[in-house]
């Protein structure tokens, strides 16, 4: 008897794995392999998750009302055109449903967050990389990777695994490049923790253009992962796409309300970007004094690259600091098998990391 059989390319997708968060034997786990925010969530959106689970059996705000008119509220945005989902994962995902098919193709970096390929071939059209300069995405690399199949570009901005960026001046220069039938999304999910005076989210692109979205995230500043929220920033057209293509219930009740909370808590959000801002540096110098290198990152996270050295490589340096109970990213599925990401965690989780590793090397 024949089975049901999915479309073509499905069965060649390599399903996401996220970072691990346990080591069979061993009790007291640090994980920093998720960028996950090192102070955890913010008390008035555990106060708010609290005060909503005895309703839970309503169904939630299907528009996500309140929490986009506060995004608005603060960014001076259109309310109209920001789209909430499960996630910006669920975002990129619908993008790709809505925009590229078979035959198509979807554009990024060659070091680009893992779910842009998954996206792409879920959907049926073929995933592109465009080479990285210093593990950095390239404007003229991506704009030479362009063909007439082209229907989405992302460009996560900051990048994740590298945690670089490109300036605002890049991304514009990338955008007035652009087809304009070529979808430019711009994956901001770090944004909150850049300091840079020459970057920007990319709101401006999408106020001054017609194919620009921006995506953002609540899993990282605001540490609500659990709970899967994200949202986009898009042209009036492509709001109105994604409204008709996403679930009618596509963020549940916890999610919206405990991500408003998160949001209005400004004081906590500094806090944690305070934390980032101390600890980053830090652990950034830490590690290159052990000798290791450290790709300079602009998130809460960085890169560490090993040295192919037998005993002293990634591998080794993974299975190390598993043997102490420390959990990091191993980077081979992005192409970075020399490397392992770290994510900034509390003040004694970092030194643990610095202390460890300095064992490894022998410094």
């Amino acid at each position: 008897m024949t089975a049901p059989t999915p479309r073509p390319g499905i069965m060649d997708i390599r399903p996401y794995v996220g970072g691990e968060s346990a080591i069979e034997g061993v009790d007291r786990i640090l994980k920093l392999s998720s960028n996950e925010g090192a102070l955890g969530p913010s008390p008035k959106a555990v106060e708010a998750l609290r005060a909503m689970a005895p309703e839970m059996h309503r169904y939630p705000d299907g528009g996500a009302e309140d929490l986009r008119r506060a995004i608005a509220a603060r960014y001076k945005l259109d309310p109209s055109r920001i789209v909430c989902g499960a996630g910006s994962d669920e975002l990129l995902g619908i993008l790709c449903r809505a925009y590229a098919g078979p035959g198509d193709e979807v554009l990024y970096s060659a070091h680009g967050f893992l779910m842009y390929a998954i996206a792409a071939k879920a959907c049926g059209a073929t995933p592109v990389t465009a080479p990285e300069v210093e593990l950095t995405a390239n404007v003229d690399n991506l704009l030479a990777a362009v063909t007439p199949r082209t229907k989405i570009l992302f460009l996560a901005n900051p990048n994740n695994p590298t945690g670089t960026y490109l300036p605002a001046a890049e991304v514009a220069r990338l955008r007035a490049a652009l087809r304009p039938d070529v979808l430019l999304v711009i994956d901001a999910a770090y944004t909150e923790f850049v300091s840079r005076n020459d970057y920007s989210g990319g709101i401006e692109l999408v106020e001054s253009s017609d194919n620009v979205v921006v995506c953002r995230t609540f899993s990282k500043m605001y540490a609500l992962g659990g709970l899967r929220l994200g949202w986009a920033y898009c042209p009036e057209a492509v709001a109105g796409v994604l409204n008709r293509v996403r679930n009618p219930f596509n963020v549940g009740a916890p999610a919206l309300a405990a991500g408003l909370a998160a949001f209005n808590d400004t004081a906590y959000a500094e806090l944690c970007k305070s934390h980032n801002d101390y600890w980053l540096p830090w652990l950034s110098g830490k590690l290159a004094d052990l000798g290791l290198t450290v790709v300079p990152s602009v998130c809460n996270f960085v890169l560490v690259r090993f040295p192919a050295t037998p005993g002293k490589d990634a591998v080794t340096a993974d299975k190390f600091l598993r043997s102490r109970g420390i959990i990091v990213r191993a980077m081979g599925g992005y192409g970075l098998g020399d490397s392992l990401r770290i994510t900034i965690g509390t003040g004694d989780e970092n030194q643990m990391v610095v202390d460890t590793l300095k064992e490894f090397v022998g410094a």
